[in-house]
């Protein structure tokens, strides 16, 4: 059986190998198609991060939608989740995105968002995917007046308005000294420019982009760097963003991380407090750790857990009526003002709680007491007999019972390797340990 193209984000691989012009130009053609259905001439925004290979990319992606007769509006680089925001400004029918996120420099991905700036559901991106051969002749190839045409607009400035606008006081952040790290990525023009706007004294590393710097040693999966920099000159604060902008990891002007948990917890409190909450809930993912399903429920919340991905928070806080929630690695979703993960948004509101509640950043994290975790790979013959063995059960549950209400276990299997995944946390580090081992050998014993 072929295996499906687009993945959790978008068809993604290597540049010009896995991810060719060719197959670029197919994918726009068919998506173009697919999206005629919706409107005659549909119009699609496209942006790009800071990749080498945005710009093969680009033409290649717009040609094919072009020769289906699409309007296309170049935005050049910008992040990820602005994309999902231009597309509904500009009354656009879809908007595409070419960027791998925070994969190194060679991968690079296509992702669309339908007018509304939510990802594709399944059934079209199966019906682009079903087109790209176009094996029985659907593809209509018009002509003359007919074809597509290219076109651009400031989109930098709807942008930093649109984020700008979730601020209630012009200047609020007058008066803080806040650090960038732009990954080298798609960020690092308009991140400063908002920050500026908004007052901050602005200090930026890793905001010169070659092609080929994107996350490397940088941004949210590297935030030492950032770390470092905020102690060296002495800030408030700092934001690290991922190479299309759509995560955040922040830094306290101690130099210390703060993470996703984190994140979700100070603003989830925060949100709470003003009546801005629905459903007094929080998603997060199983990955999140305990400490924050304790801070949230001290403070009167509930947290719902989603499995792994961005797009399983956003599939429940759609369904179950929720506004917030988001990821450990900083993918955050307000989803109030945005239909994805947005690292600027995040970072703005982040520091807007700082100054609303007078507090520096490492006392709003105060709220969350990380609980100790630890992780364990199992080896396995066949990981998908784990849920269904009794023993494997059975040495699960009478662990949970031994951790109680104070930890918890998450067996899961590996998406890419043989391994079957132990986390075990909870308050005592001698504890947990002894519970992941005994769980470990059970399942090495009976999967090997």
């Amino acid at each position: 059986m072929k295996s499906r193209l687009f993945g959790t984000d978008g068809v993604r691989g290597v540049a010009n190998k896995d991810l060719s012009p060719l197959l670029a130009f197919k994918l726009g053609r068919a998506g173009a198609q697919v999206l005629s259905k919706l409107h005659k001439k549909p119009i699609m925004v496209v942006g790009k991060d800071t990749r080498i290979s945005g710009d093969l990319l680009e033409a290649a992606l717009i040609a094919g939608m072009c020769s289906q007769g699409a309007d296309v509006l170049k935005v050049g680089i910008m992040p990820t989740p602005a994309i999902a925001y231009l597309t509904r400004h500009f009354n656009a029918d879809a908007g595409v995105v070419i960027s791998a996120s925070h994969n190194p420099f060679e991968y690079n991905g296509i992702k669309f968002f339908d007018k509304n700036g939510y990802k594709l559901p399944d059934a079209m991106e199966d019906e682009i995917e079903a087109l790209l051969e176009d094996t029985n002749g659907e593809i209509k190839n018009p002509i003359g007046s007919d074809v597509g045409k290219t076109y651009t607009e400031d989109a930098i400035r709807p942008y930093v308005d649109f984020i700008k606008s979730v601020i209630d006081k012009k200047l609020k952040f007058r008066g803080l000294k806040v650090a960038l790290d732009c990954a080298n990525g798609a960020s690092y023009q308009v991140a400063p420019i908002i920050l500026e706007e908004l007052g901050a004294d602005v200090h930026i590393i890793n905001n010169q982009p070659d092609g080929t710097n994107i996350n490397v040693n940088c941004g949210s999966t590297h935030p030492e760097s950032l770390c470092k920099y905020v102690r060296e000159i002495r800030a408030d604060v700092g934001l690290s963003f991922d190479g299309d902008a759509d995560r955040l990891i922040a830094v306290d002007e101690k130099g210390e991380i703060v993470d996703g948990d984190h994140i979700m917890a100070i603003c989830g409190v925060h949100l709470k407090s003003r009546g801005l909450l629905k459903n007094e809930t929080v998603v997060s993912t199983v990955m999140s750790n305990m400490g924050l399903e304790v801070a949230l429920k001290n403070a009167g919340i509930q947290m719902m857990r989603a499995k792994v991905g961005d797009r399983y928070v956003l599939e429940e806080m759609l369904s179950s009526g929720y506004n917030f929630g988001g990821e450990q690695s900083g993918h955050i979703i307000f989803l109030d003002y945005n239909t994805t993960g947005d690292g600027i948004l995040t970072g703005v509101k982040l520091i807007d709680v700082m100054v609303n509640e007078n507090k520096t950043l490492s006392e709003l994290r105060q709220i969350m007491k990380v609980y100790p975790q630890i992780l364990i790979n199992v080896t396995v013959a066949d990981k998908s007999g784990y849920d269904s063995n009794k023993r494997i059960q059975e040495i699960i549950a009478e662990n949970q019972e031994l951790l109680g209400e104070k930890g918890r276990i998450l067996v899961r299997p590996s998406g890419t390797e043989p391994l079957i995944r132990v986390m075990v946390e909870g308050e005592q580090q001698d504890l947990i340990e002894k519970v992941a081992k005994s769980v470990a050998e059970v399942i090495e014993q009976e999967l090997r």
